[in-house]
This record gives C-alpha cells, sequence and structure tokens, in this order.
C-alpha cells in the first residue's frame, strides 16, 4: 500500500497514469437529500397522491432509483461542481415523515423516516453527510432553504428532480 501522494512516483499503467489527476481532482462524494413530501406535492400528478401519500411516496422512490446509477456533469445543478468527473455516482436518501412514513422503496434510495418534524431530520442528514462531501437538497420549502444554508447544504427545487427522474 502506498500514500496518494506517493503514487505519482511510481510507474503506473499508462491509462490509470492519464487517468489519475483526474481522480485525484475529483469532488468528494455526492449526497442528494429528497424532501420527499415536498416533490410529491410539486409533482401533482393527479394521481391522488394527497389521499395516499405512502403510495404516491413509493412512487417517487422507484422513479428515483435510477438516478443512482449516475448523474453527468451536465445533469449537475450549476452550483455542483463535477471536478473533471463525467459522471458522479450519488447517494440517494429521502426523507419521509407523517403518513408516508411507511412509505419503502428500492435498495438504491436510503429512506429516513421522520419521527417527527420533516424538516428537522433534513437538516440533520444534510449536515451529517456535508461531513462526507456536497450535500444537494431537493425542497421547495423557503424556511428549510434558510436552515440549509445555516449548515452548508446546497439545494434546489423539485423540478430539476422530477425532470432527472422523468428523463430515465
Amino acid at each position: 500500500w502506498v500514500t496518494a501522494a506517493d503514487l505519482a512516483t511510481l510507474p503506473l499503467h499508462p491509462g490509470f497514469a492519464a487517468t489519475w489527476p483526474r481522480l485525484r481532482a475529483a469532488p468528494p462524494g455526492l449526497t442528494v437529500v429528497v424532501d420527499a413530501a415536498n416533490v410529491v406535492g410539486a409533482r401533482g400528478a393527479g394521481d391522488g397522491w394527497w389521499r395516499d401519500r405512502a403510495a404516491a411516496t413509493g412512487r417517487l422512490l422507484e422513479a428515483l432509483a435510477p438516478l443512482a446509477d449516475g448523474l453527468s456533469a451536465a445533469e449537475l445543478p450549476a452550483e455542483v461542481p463535477a471536478g473533471g468527473m463525467h459522471l458522479l455516482l450519488p447517494r440517494l436518501v429521502a426523507v419521509v415523515e407523517g403518513a408516508a412514513r411507511s412509505a419503502t422503496g428500492p435498495a438504491a434510495v436510503e429512506v429516513v423516516p421522520a419521527p417527527g418534524s420533516g424538516d428537522d431530520m433534513i437538516v440533520q442528514v444534510a449536515e451529517g453527510a456535508a461531513a462526507d462531501g456536497t450535500v444537494v437538497v431537493v425542497t421547495a420549502d423557503r424556511g428549510l432553504r434558510n436552515r440549509l444554508d445555516r449548515v452548508g447544504a446546497r439545494w434546489v427545487g423539485p423540478s430539476w428532480l422530477l425532470r432527472l427522474a422523468d428523463s430515465r
């Protein structure tokens, strides 16, 4: 084993040697935290989501799963650096609350049930994930956005996420 700093001093395979500078400059991990209640409400697909929030949230979680396969640099919000990478593999976290707390989804999407306030849990998840890299929270809630600014998380509106999910 060698340190990353020592790697450049070794005779590397030419393909790896050519890629190493990009890998070294790659941003830390990307976590996308979804305010599920807010995004389900924003979708408003006329599917009666307000009558069965758990089912509507389950449908959202299914739609998000393909995003775990990667987001291209062009798909990222403008303020999220790709660090020279063409594809970032995000950690997807959906915070569910209230009547949707029982929703389940595919393994590609981590579901975090909020025991109380969904906004409080979103801030807690975002703050914890910020230690590991870039955090983008998907919400249209202005009050929540102000709280996210204070913990160093970026935020985008639901239309960004829904556009990506619908394109997959």
